[in-house]
């Protein structure tokens, strides 16, 4: 008995590995071009090295026998809370972006394992939406129970999340009607304080260039005072910031694009955005993504007028779309979540594994090294015991940087000793 259970215990003990040879998948979905049949990856040092039907597996390198299943990217989400610790609203006034999501990552989340679980090896942790301007968000590698610097990814470029309508004027929480009230309480309102803090950060980011002139000058000139709320946004008008942002209907999209312009800084991507297909036009010449869901509407009013058709009518308007999940339970299914968009659109399979893959990947500034399998990337792959858009698959095994995170046949090996050892010891 102490045996077994010492046995287990040791499964359990993590291999840093991250020289691989994946063996003949039957497909592989590059998320570039039209899949590879019988083909073979070798991973070195986390990055892919080599992919081709003529390959070998090196001497000591970890092989996995990947016959008869389908191989693609793995999927990335652009919208997620999981993995923060303690609460992602910092909700006590309208404008926080001096606060960041990056301090308070969980890599002990049991929400990371599930994404992985479910084929996902990254994801965009978001402040919440209670504010006009919320705090800075993180795109972290799913690495779960890595120390939390080990799962930020340290190039991807700084975002910063926005809202509108209901959420930040709090007509849907206790801050709102039964609590105290906090500006803004009207839609109105939400983009005059938008207009207030790009008009205050410009006065703070012109006394700052008058002190630096003044030192040049050699005038012993006192600075302003530091506000690192007022530095973020200078930040966002420089673009150092990435927008984000949370938003429902057409005429608050028209609204932030407007202000965008009026202030010289771009929006990156919209988030739900449900009425997107209504101003798609205007938000391809804006130059903004979208990243909204699939076919949840109907849940508060603003979301009454919402399509299944939305991510597909945008993407053919030129925008650049993808399928997010908002939910510690969709993100395990963002596969079959984009296909369903062959559906309600149809768009291509390519078009919509690229909706959870390279897209999202795009709208994150990191497609330069993950989002699709070529050689040179990392190594963050999903393995699939069918297509990755079918519903009858399931997600054999995921690596991230070449490392295997989840391991279906493992992890129901660890089950069963787990249960015969506690059977034993009755």
């Amino acid at each position: 008995m102490m045996r077994l259970l010492m046995a287990v215990l040791a499964c359990t003990v993590t291999v840093h590995g991250q020289d691989v040879f994946i063996h003949r998948a039957a497909v592989v979905h590059t998320a570039l071009g039209a899949p590879l049949q019988d083909t073979s990856i070798l991973v070195r040092g986390g990055k892919i090295v080599a992919m081709g039907s003529d390959l070998t597996a090196p001497d000591g390198v970890r092989v996995i026998d990947a016959a008869g299943l389908h191989v693609s990217p793995g999927t990335i989400d652009a919208h997620s809370h999981i993995a923060a610790s303690g609460g992602v609203n910092e909700s006590s006034h309208s404008i926080t972006c001096e606060v960041r999501i990056e301090d308070i990552l969980d890599p002990e989340s049991t929400a990371i394992y599930r994404a992985l679980a479910g084929g996902c090896t990254a994801a965009h942790v978001m402040h919440g939406s209670a504010n006009v301007i919320g705090g800075q968000n993180c795109t972290i590698k799913l690495k779960w129970k890595r120390p939390a610097e080990e799962m930020v990814v340290a190039d991807a470029p700084r975002t910063v999340k926005f809202a509108l309508g209901e959420n930040p004027k709090r007509s849907n929480s206790r801050g709102g009607r039964r609590g105290p009230r906090r500006f803004p309480t009207s839609r109105m309102g939400v983009e005059a304080l938008l207009h207030q803090a790009f008009e205050s950060a410009k006065e703070y980011r012109a006394a700052w260039a008058a002190f630096r002139e003044k030192e040049k000058a050699g005038v012993n000139a006192v600075p302003p005072r530091k506000d690192l709320r007022k530095e973020a946004l200078v930040d966002i008008l420089e673009g150092r910031l990435k927008v984000h942002s949370h938003c429902y209907r057409a005429d608050e999209i028209l609204m932030l694009l407007e202000l965008a312009d009026r202030f010289g800084f771009k929006i990156s991507t919209l988030h739900h955005v449900l009425e997107g297909y209504k101003v798609a036009e205007e938000i391809a010449a804006h130059g903004a993504g979208g990243a909204t869901f699939t076919d949840w509407w109907g849940y508060k009013v603003e979301a009454y007028d919402a399509v299944p058709h939305n991510a597909a009518i945008m993407h053919r308007h030129g925008v650049l779309m993808s399928i997010k999940s908002d939910s510690g339970d969709h993100i395990r299914r963002l596969n079959t979540e984009a296909a369903k968009a062959v559906k309600y659109g149809g768009l291509s399979p390519l078009e919509a594994l690229q909706l959870v893959t390279l897209n999202p990947a795009r709208q994150l500034g990191i497609d330069h090294r993950t989002g699709s399998l070529k050689v040179g990337h990392d190594a963050d792959i999903a393995i699939w015991s069918g297509d990755p858009l079918s519903t009858l698959t399931r997600c054999e095994m995921t690596l991230v940087d070449g490392e295997v995170f989840f391991d279906r046949a493992r992890d129901l090996e660890k089950r069963t000793g787990h249960q015969l050892a506690l059977e034993g010891g009755r």
